[in-house]
């Protein structure tokens, strides 16, 4: 009888994946979090909250960060006290290398869905990664800034972390592999920099381009504007940057100043393609009129992955199962093809160069070049 009762509770009871997700939701990078939280949310809401037979749970742990300790320690107890199955989110790469021994320890999936120093897929071998890494836009961009962009001497100017490293390392190997020379470099804090001396000193050098790459959120239009009160923005200077240096918020704020600054990115939002056009009017639609960015779509296809692993897996959440399922997975993103590299596990995809042009009024970055499935170059891409 007490089987029977057992069997018959259990014929009723929806079994539950809980997603743990870790994001910096109070602090200098709250925006972010908010942003890559907004993409979950609008997955969610087109696809439902039931995945082969389960019911799908989000549990939110806030960081404050970056803090990679208390990533370390939320994660901890997402797993032993909150029992979650999947660990997600991480908007900054501080707080995903400090969670990721947690995940190797407990077997538990992390799906990475913005942190992009490249070394991260490495520090557990349950790690997904679902946004870009800094080294697959930034190599590939410094080759075509010397070969296709007409410039052969370069200041770098980076956010002094691990995305801020790996963007100069990369961006300079691509520049001076194809001719290029880098005539001087600078990095400035990563936590609420004053850019004046620093683009002083880029001034003083008297460059033929600027190199730069800074964090999302505010920093973007502090920078922009700080260039331009100098005279170091197009055509005085040529300013090439990666993604995060032409957000909608950094254009507005940087006006007619903004034009001919050329990026490097993974996501554009205006690429007129009717999947991205049905997702950035959603996303608008759910965000009181906000803009999706890298943020936005690193935590869409992030849960397009872990539906479409539990779906191979017909629910099974266990670690290796998922990580199986997710490994090879490829599938077409508002952003474009992509796809998972079963070796390395991390995001294989197009890298698009961008110029800021007016169209229609309104400043806006147009595609100039794209550039077809690129891999991480430290993990062996072309």
């Amino acid at each position: 009888m007490a089987v029977g009762l057992g069997l018959s509770s259990g014929a009723f009871a929806q079994e539950t994946v809980k997603i743990g997700v870790i994001l910096p939701y109070s602090g200098p990078f709250a925006d972010a979090a908010n942003q890559l939280e907004a993409g979950i949310k609008l997955y969610m809401q087109q696809n439902g909250d039931e995945v082969a037979g389960k019911k799908i749970e989000i549990v939110r742990k806030d960081t404050g960060g970056p803090a990679p300790d208390v990533a370390k320690r939320v994660a901890q107890e997402l797993i032993v006290r909150d029992q979650v199955d999947i660990l997600a989110g991480f908007a900054l790469t501080p707080e995903a290398l400090g969670a990721a021994d947690v995940s190797a320890e407990a077997q538990k999936l992390m799906v990475v869905m913005n942190a992009a120093t490249s070394v991260v897929t490495e520090k557990s071998p349950y790690i997904v990664r679902t946004s870009v890494t800094i080294p697959q836009v930034n190599y590939v961009f410094g080759k075509w800034a010397a070969e296709q962009g007409g410039i052969k001497e370069a200041y770098t100017l980076v956010s002094d972390y691990g995305p801020g490293h790996d963007a100069e390392s990369s961006f300079s190997k691509g520049f001076t592999e194809a001719g290029g020379k880098i005539i001087g470099s600078d990095k400035t804090p990563v936590a609420n920099p004053d850019f004046s001396a620093f683009v002083q000193r880029v001034k003083d050098a008297n460059p033929e381009a600027v190199y730069v790459f800074i964090p999302g959120g505010a920093q973007p239009a502090a920078l922009g504007k700080a260039l331009a009160d100098r005279g170091l923005t197009p055509p005085d200077v040529k300013l090439f940057g990666q993604g995060e240096l032409t957000h909608p918020e950094a254009l507005e704020s940087m006006g007619e100043t903004a034009k001919g600054i050329i990026t490097t990115f993974h996501y554009t939002l205006e690429r007129d393609d009717p999947l991205n056009n049905e997702y950035v009017k959603a996303y608008r639609e759910a965000n009181n009129g906000r803009s999706p960015d890298l943020f936005s779509i690193g935590g869409y296809d992030g849960m397009h992955l872990i539906y479409e692993a539990l779906k191979k897996t017909n629910g099974d959440a266990s670690g290796d199962a998922l990580l199986e399922a997710a490994k090879g997975m490829s599938w077409t993103s508002p952003r474009g093809p992509m796809s998972i590299d079963p070796e390395t596990r991390d995001v294989v995809q197009t890298v698009y160069i961008r110029e800021v042009k007016e169209v229609d009024g309104k400043l806006q970055n147009v595609i100039i070049h794209e550039i077809p499935d690129v891999k991480d170059p430290l993990h062996g891409a072309k």
